[in-house]
């Protein structure tokens, strides 16, 4: 089964996020804020990461620039779930490495959907 690493700081987008992906047939881990994630992707590698944007202690689209200049971890798939929705945001969080960008209010199947494409 894979496993799908979400970050995310509002509780109830973490819950919506994580049901969709559980009831995928996924096995979801949490983290509120950059500094959590990246101690958790130390100690277990996700098969993909879903990354907010607005985070408390960074942005995501500064996480995901880290994670994909980092050899250990370039190869998980990013994908970026946030209310930023313009093109420019969209533009940028490709530009920083995301796999696919995905606008809140999520749309569960295509979050289920792209996460499913890039983890196989």
């Amino acid at each position: 089964m894979s496993t799908v690493l979400v970050v995310e700081d509002s509780p109830t987008q973490m819950d919506v996020i994580t049901s969709c992906l559980q009831k995928g047939g996924l096995t979801v881990m949490t983290a509120i804020d950059g500094k959590e994630a990246m101690t958790k992707i130390s100690n277990q590698k996700p098969d993909l990461i879903v990354l907010d944007v607005v985070l408390p202690d960074r942005s995501g689209f500064e996480l995901c620039r880290d994670l994909k200049a980092e050899s250990s971890t370039s190869g998980i798939p990013v994908v970026i779930c946030s209310t930023k929705s313009t093109d420019m945001d969209k533009f940028w969080g490709k530009k920083q490495g995301a796999d696919a960008y995905i606008t809140k209010p999520v749309d569960q199947e295509e979050l289920l959907k792209t996460v499913k494409q890039l983890i196989k």
